[in-house]
């Protein structure tokens, strides 16, 4: 073991006896692992990772824009501005599909219903 390693083993068993983790939320608890069962093994760590430090992952990220850009579309009046939410929409559809297809989810059924609902929505 590297010294990196043992210092930071040590520090969690310092933390331990000095009952720094008695009251975490969801202690005793079992995790709630259902709702990784669309992400892929390989990127569930990761994903749980980016979840506990509040960051989303760029096709949630992607996912948020498009309900925005959906809400500006349905409120437009204005021909021009129209036209380019409509492009910016179809950009991000494009890099959103890409990223599912890429982190092998594009065959999940969340995302079947996702893309059924959204065609259903911006024809």
């Amino acid at each position: 073991m590297d010294f990196s390693f043992r210092m930071a083993e040590e520090r969690i068993k310092e933390a331990e006896r000095n009952g720094e983790f008695d009251n975490l939320p969801g202690k005793g608890k079992p995790l709630d692992l259902s709702k990784m069962n669309a992400v892929p093994e390989d990127l569930r760590m990761s994903y749980t990772i980016l979840k506990n430090a509040n960051m989303l992952p760029e096709e949630m990220q992607i996912k948020k824009e498009l309900a925005t850009i959906e809400e500006l579309i349905a409120q437009c009046t204005d021909d021009e501005l129209l036209k380019n939410y409509r492009k910016e929409w179809n950009e991000k559809t494009i890099r959103f599909q890409s990223l599912m297809e890429k982190r092998k989810l594009s065959h999940s059924s969340a995302y079947r219903q996702y893309r059924t609902s959204i065609h259903r929505r911006m024809g």
